[in-house]
């Protein structure tokens, strides 16, 4: 069920934005980037992009799972095994998100590192483990997250408990997702 959302979610993406760009770092190559970088009028550089289905995902978690000593929720490593992919932008009925995607395998190793300092800091707040997968608003420090145990969306601030719940789990959270366009700043 969750597969099939991520799908859908990514399809009607790719959909309604034909042409996908992102910064270009030479230093952060990723299996998305289409053709050559070019330049704009003020030097930044960019890169066309798509979505690439990742193959082999069983070993990106599994460090992870040993250094905690706990499984990682099948819906954590649905959402970041699926597809290398560049943030997503979209329209929830809350609001604005951001949605969180592995653009390399640097990248991988990049979350696994982050989540072991967020999984000390819950037992430390003695919260509960969750896992980040979207920033709300710019302007604002609440993230969403999905519960380790329940599977439950969940809305953060960083260093608290949860604020409240979102969807009862992911597959329910992309259901009611709108895609919308990236910023280029």
């Amino acid at each position: 069920m969750l597969d099939a959302a991520i799908e859908t979610f990514f399809e009607h993406y790719q959909k309604s934005f034909e042409q996908l760009i992102t910064t270009h770092d030479p230093q952060w190559p990723s299996p998305c980037e289409i053709g050559e970088p070019w330049q704009d009028k003020d030097g930044g550089s960019w890169i066309a992009w798509q979505p690439i289905r990742r193959h082999s995902t069983a070993e990106d978690f599994a460090g992870l799972e040993n250094a905690l000593e706990m499984p990682i929720h099948p819906d954590i490593k649905a959402h970041y095994g699926h597809f290398w992919s560049a943030n997503l932008e979209a329209e929830a009925p809350d609001g604005h998100v951001s949605l969180l995607y592995l653009w390399n395998q640097e990248d991988v190793d990049r979350l696994v590192e982050n989540l072991i300092g967020h999984a000390v800091a819950c037992r430390h707040n003695r919260t509960p483990f969750s896992v980040f997968f979207a920033c709300t608003e710019p302007d604002s420090d609440l993230f969403l997250t999905i519960n380790n145990s329940t599977g439950e969306v969940q809305l953060e601030e960083p260093g608290k408990p949860p604020l409240r719940v979102v969807a009862a789990s992911l597959a329910e959270f992309f259901d009611v997702l709108v895609p919308a366009a990236q910023c280029h700043t």
